[in-house]
């Protein structure tokens, strides 16, 4: 099994709930491991997953507001897997830097994984 990987992927949008993510925006960080099966050695980007690809796929997500991240995060996951069936496995995590919240000092972050 091999995984290709997007660590620490950095957007700006306006996923959330409140009135402040909608109209403010915040930005978000994105991890994402796909898992799959190839023969090996790879040779050729044929044999492999792409990562050009998976991540037009995640940026395509930041440009349309989602309420919930959680909601978000099933989305990425689904339209990752359909631009290859050979992925078994995604993980994806998904962080909002400096959400819009009076006197909070942290981040929030929603992780999702799926098994195909």
């Amino acid at each position: 099994m091999y995984s290709i990987h997007l660590n620490n992927c950095r957007f700006y949008a306006f996923h959330g709930m409140h009135e402040e993510e909608t109209t403010v925006g915040a930005p978000f960080e994105v991890s994402l491991r796909a898992d799959f099966d190839a023969e090996a050695p790879i040779k050729s980007l044929k044999e492999t997953i792409n990562y050009v690809d998976v991540f037009a796929c995640v940026r395509s997500h930041f440009g349309q507001a989602v309420p919930l991240l959680e909601t978000l995060a099933q989305q990425i996951v689904d339209d990752v897997h359909e631009l290859d069936k050979r992925i078994t496995k995604i993980d994806i995590s998904i962080v909002k830097l400096n959400p819009p919240i009076a006197g909070f000092t942290g981040t929030i972050a929603v992780s999702y994984s799926k098994t195909f």
